[in-house]
């Protein structure tokens, strides 16, 4: 099991299962919503999550009609995100995960839209947009 929050503690949720592959967005729009040069992830089954405090306020932001994120209405965290094409999966910011993972980055993707300087220090497998498997 893992356990996650926001910045202000406000919002915590639980995962029941394994978290799934790691992998670091660099697309514009994580880019934006992050402040940084990507976005740390994890796609998790709908059913192994649950805010477990807090959900009051999370607030949600639809990037596109369907796209979902959600954050902490208090102090902005970025917590989860979901999109009405995979309604069984959620996508949690990994950066929100408070317990440990023992996980290495299993993907870098929309790497063709990356900042300018932004630099990948490791080999693991780049795409240029989605990877096969999405």
């Amino acid at each position: 099991m893992h356990k996650g929050s926001c910045l202000c503690g406000q919002v915590q949720y639980e995962i029941d299962e394994s978290l799934g592959p790691i992998v670091f967005c660099h697309c514009s729009v994580c880019r934006k919503s992050t402040g940084s040069a990507h976005q740390a992830v994890t796609r998790i089954p709908s059913a192994a999550f649950r805010i477990t405090r807090g959900q009051d306020v999370l607030r949600e932001y639809r990037h596109e009609p369907a796209h979902h994120r959600y954050f902490c209405g208090n102090c902005g965290s970025g917590i989860y995100a979901r999109r009405d094409s995979k309604p069984e999966m959620v996508i949690v910011r990994l950066g929100t995960v408070d317990t440990p993972v023992d996980q290495e980055i299993a993907a870098h993707i929309f790497v063709d839209s990356k900042a300018s300087w932004d630099h990948i220090p490791d080999d693991a497998p780049k795409f240029p947009e989605w990877p096969p498997s999405s």
